[in-house]
């Protein structure tokens, strides 16, 4: 039997853990402290917030470790709480995004201080730990073993979904002025700040003095000054009444802001999956993404793609889907074909798998009175309808 960790929050990796909630018939705990750790980057180690926090985990590690069977901690987070349970787990690892930062390869969201690099360090030791790890891409999958030395057969991928009763074209519009799309954080490995280099190259064009930039999500965390470099390259550049900040938008509002883009640019540099150009795929909105990381093997030939630190490059890429429109019907008849292929049935369908594999593999290996950590009838089902439940 597995038990599956479900993170309340707003965030992807949240609504990773939510999506297969609805999807899996197993049984679930919810829990709110992975949101409260992301709340808490770069407090100092010795603060009333830090002692409460231990507090606070030392509960959940307490409450885990008296579940029966298999547990599944839903993203590469949890691996601090993994690290010290006594039975067998699953892990899912969107990214290593905060790995790179702590090592010092790159900063792709912030340099992590002392309470920091303690925690991040258990979160890799618990995904080495893990009974089974799920990447949620093959880019994923090759950072594992590159940077962790995790065995390629210890890792399966299991690409994430997309909602497409929701994520669908729409006629509704909240503005008449055309405009150019991204939705994400200010970290810096959205390279946002590229994205607004090669908008301001096309607004010195008379042809596009109308079009604005829409900027949609929370510039990030608190950690760092995001907005505040933001705003700051926005009035180099001149371009402050062309950049529209929208902040948090509600999932359900999202397919209005996709559905009327001109199209949508993600020109990151690091991804670990990257739900937002799926998302505009499947609501009829051309795509133009980095080819860095995990972009390239989602989205496919079903979006252009460009070097993301080729400004021109950018620039030149957008101004092709505002003036072709033989280049934008194909783009969006390619990216509605793509996105049909991520569902989160599919997800849930091939996650499941990954438990039955964990489960008869453990099974194997317990002799005796032992193999009473299973219950009866957790084994693998045999039909589909027995294993999904879908909603």
């Amino acid at each position: 039997m597995v038990t599956l960790v479900v993170t309340i929050g707003k965030g992807s990796q949240d609504l990773y853990s939510q999506k297969l909630a609805e999807k899996l018939s197993v049984p679930k705990i919810c829990t709110d402290i992975y949101q409260r750790s992301c709340e808490l980057f770069n407090i100092p180690l010795f603060c009333k917030a830090s002692v409460e926090t231990l507090w606070h985990d030392f509960h959940f590690i307490r409450m885990l470790n008296k579940l029966n069977g298999i547990v599944h901690l839903p993203n590469q987070h949890l691996g601090r709480y993994g690290f010290f349970l006594r039975m067998p787990y699953i892990i899912t690892v969107h990214d290593l995004i905060r790995y790179f930062d702590l090592k010092g390869y790159d900063v792709l969201i912030h340099r992590p201080n002392l309470r920091d690099k303690f925690y991040l360090s258990l979160d890799y030791k618990g995904i080495r730990k893990a009974s089974k790890i799920i990447a949620v891409s093959y880019a994923t999958k090759r950072d594992l073993v590159h940077y962790l030395g995790i065995p390629e057969e210890r890792i399966s991928v299991v690409y994430e979904g997309v909602d497409h009763q929701l994520f669908k074209p729409t006629s509704r519009r909240f503005t008449d002025y055309p405009y150019l799309l991204f939705v994400g954080s200010e970290h810096p490995r959205k390279n946002f700040a590229g994205l607004l280099k090669a908008f301001s190259r096309l607004k010195s064009e008379r042809r596009f003095k109308n079009l604005k930039l829409v900027k949609v999500g929370k510039a990030g965390g608190s950690e760092a000054e995001f907005r505040k470099h933001t705003l700051q390259v926005i009035i180099e550049l001149e371009i402050s009444a062309d950049v529209i900040f929208t902040n948090y938008v509600a999932e359900e509002e999202l397919p209005v802001y996709y559905s009327n883009a001109e199209c949508f640019i993600l020109p990151s540099f690091y991804e670990g999956f990257g739900f937002p150009p799926l998302e505009a795929m499947a609501c009829g909105c051309p795509v133009i993404v980095s080819n860095r990381s995990s972009l390239p093997e989602i989205a496919g030939e079903a979006a252009i793609q460009v070097e993301p630190n080729d400004i021109e490059g950018i620039a030149t890429a957008i101004r092709g889907v505002l003036t072709n429109q033989e280049l934008r019907k194909s783009l969006i008849n390619k990216g509605f074909k793509r996105a049909a292929r991520f569902t989160w049935e599919h997800t849930a369908e091939q996650t499941l798998q990954v438990y039955c594999e964990v489960t008869e593999d453990l099974r194997a290996r317990v002799k005796g009175p032992k193999q009473t950590i299973f219950n009866r009838g957790s084994g693998c089902p045999n039909t589909l309808k027995d294993r999904l439940l879908v909603k």
